[in-house]
């Protein structure tokens, strides 16, 4: 691998705007895996790079959550994943998305309650971050199953639906 970037293209991350990156940067960290891997302030404001913490199950090739607050004068900042958009988390287990549902009903920040789809969906129940953006949790949807097969076996497409 070349020191500078990838040998070859690769997908590295998702940007979206923050009204106040520090809330968004306590919420983040407290209902998701993610942690800040990266803070920088300039003249166009801050930006952080959230991603998962060294785990030797996940595959080699990193992928992080970019949130930029910008300077002033940006106060205006428009929520980009609602009402199906999302990013999506995979839970070990039913539990863990009731829990999730549970907490978030009784702050006020539930957006689906927690249901089950059936196939290929799975369990689930989203909530939203502090500028609006969906979050959605879920177990045995199979996406993570599938990009480990993928990682393992490049070039073998999935043949599961997400």
């Amino acid at each position: 691998m070349n020191a500078h970037g990838p040998a070859t293209p690769r997908w590295t991350h998702v940007a979206l705007p923050a009204r106040d990156l520090q809330a968004s940067l306590d919420w983040y960290g407290r209902w998701t895996p993610l942690v800040c891997v990266h803070d920088r302030v300039d003249d166009e404001g801050r930006t952080a790079w959230l991603g998962h913490p060294v785990d030797p199950e996940a595959p080699s090739h990193p992928f992080v959550l970019v949130l930029i607050e910008q300077s002033a004068g940006y106060d205006d900042v428009a929520t980009v994943l609602t009402p199906l958009a999302h990013l999506g988390f995979e839970m070990p287990s039913r539990e863990a998305v009731d829990e999730i549902a549970a907490e978030a009903r009784a702050e006020g920040v539930l957006h689906w309650a927690a249901v089950d789809l059936g196939p290929p969906v799975g369990y689930i129940c989203a909530i939203v971050d502090p500028d609006g953006n969906v979050v959605e949790f879920s177990h045995d949807q199979g996406v993570y199953a599938a990009a480990q097969r993928a990682v393992a076996s490049p070039g073998q497409a999935s043949s599961a639906s997400v």
